[in-house]
């Protein structure tokens, strides 16, 4: 069972996507310099398709993604959920993934989502916005195959 904190429309997880983020708690990663430790823990509502409907119904037209921020302790849930939103509302809005995983499970089935985000925070490396990061998001194309969009994040900089 995946259980939420708190949501929120945010305009820098999934480029060109108003995104309405989720933060999933029991976080097993566990990574150093985490910004969200508090998501480490057992804590919040229950994230279920009740609570997908009711966001939904809050956030209607002013979203085009829903990101699911973690998970990691049930991947097969977040499958689950990211399944239950395309069956849903179709084509009404894009399923994104963030998951602090070095790489996806065997048997993950990646075409559930539109976008994926893969890495553990390395401090040191910093987020996605840092030409120096470990994590990579990815985009699924028409042809079903994932392209790494990591690059979207960094600004020039002279």
């Amino acid at each position: 069972m995946l259980k939420y904190v708190n949501t929120g429309v945010v305009f820098q997880e999934i480029p060109d996507e108003t995104t309405l983020s989720v933060n999933i708690s029991g976080c097993p990663n566990h990574c150093p310099g985490c910004h969200s430790a508090y998501l480490w823990q057992d804590i919040g509502n229950v994230l279920d398709e009740q609570a997908i409907d009711k966001m939904v119904n809050c956030f209607g037209q002013s979203i085009t993604c829903i990101c699911l921020m973690g998970g990691d302790n049930d991947v097969v849930e977040v499958q689950r959920l990211a399944e239950y939103i395309h069956h849903r509302y179709g084509e009404t809005y894009k399923v994104g993934w963030y998951s602090g995983r070095i790489r996806l499970p065997k048997s993950f089935e990646r075409q559930k989502f539109d976008y994926i985000k893969l890495g553990p925070y390395i401090a040191h490396l910093g987020p996605l916005n840092n030409p120096k990061t470990n994590q990579r998001l990815y985009r699924r194309v028409e042809d079903g195959s994932f392209e790494d969009i990591t690059h979207r994040f960094w600004r020039n900089t002279i």
